[in-house]
């Protein structure tokens, strides 16, 4: 790969695969943060931005990390990413390929991070009674827990793509944060969570999480 298409990689956040993954594939899961993700030629669109086709890079990319390196290209098809969408949608598509994330020329492994767990996105914030069938609220009032599972409910910054389906009925998006040490146990909760609610499980990259499973990386 000559310099100027190294230097170009480095322009957007960048999801570096050990494998080149293949376009059908990429597209299901660009849609699982953006529904309406579409093809154009070989890249794929979502929202405001744009996911370039796989391209071989050297490993010197992710500092040598990767014997093999396929590089996802993320970039602004206009102004600057809503809610840093193109950073979240290169670390998202890294975790679920099993690759790591370069952002800003640093590299990052999605699968290590310990930056948060799954959120349950509700369109109208509940009420303490009606998460008591799977949580309970603290002394302080605020903050909720089921075993170790941690909860909390805060206002849903933005609206990720993800969640478009709720916004028509939507009156207050709240998320209900989740935090513990075991994926599996908070995916399992928070599914619970959004059938109970009528919300929707998303990770910490706001990919639509459909199984407990999906919050853990590949083997």
């Amino acid at each position: 790969m000559g310099w100027m298409a190294k230097r170009r990689l480095r322009t957007g956040p960048t999801a570096a695969l050990p494998a080149k993954p293949a376009h059908d594939e990429l597209l299901r899961l660009v849609r699982l943060a953006d529904p309406d993700a579409r093809s154009d030629g070989g890249d794929i669109v979502a929202v405001d931005v744009r996911i370039h086709a796989p391209v071989e890079a050297e490993p010197e990319l992710v500092g040598g990390e990767l014997e093999k390196v396929w590089a996802c290209r993320v970039s602004a098809e206009g102004p600057l990413p809503f809610d840093f969408f193109d950073r979240y949608l290169a670390e998202g598509l890294a975790f679920r390929l099993g690759g790591l994330a370069v952002c800003r020329g640093e590299v990052s492994d999605p699968a290590d991070a310990d930056q948060g767990g799954p959120a349950v996105i509700v369109p109208v914030r509940p009420e303490p009674e009606e998460l008591a069938p799977l949580l309970e609220l603290q002394e302080d009032g605020f903050t909720f827990t089921a075993g170790e599972v941690r909860a909390a409910l805060v206002p849903q910054a933005g609206r990720p793509p993800a969640v478009r389906d709720l916004l028509p009925y939507a009156t207050e998006l709240t998320a209900i944060e989740l935090r513990g040490d075991e994926p599996v146990k908070l995916g399992t909760l928070a599914l619970e969570l959004s059938e109970a609610l009528n919300g929707l499980v998303v990770d910490r990259w706001r990919f639509r999480v459909d199984t407990a499973e999906d919050l853990l990386p590949p083997a």
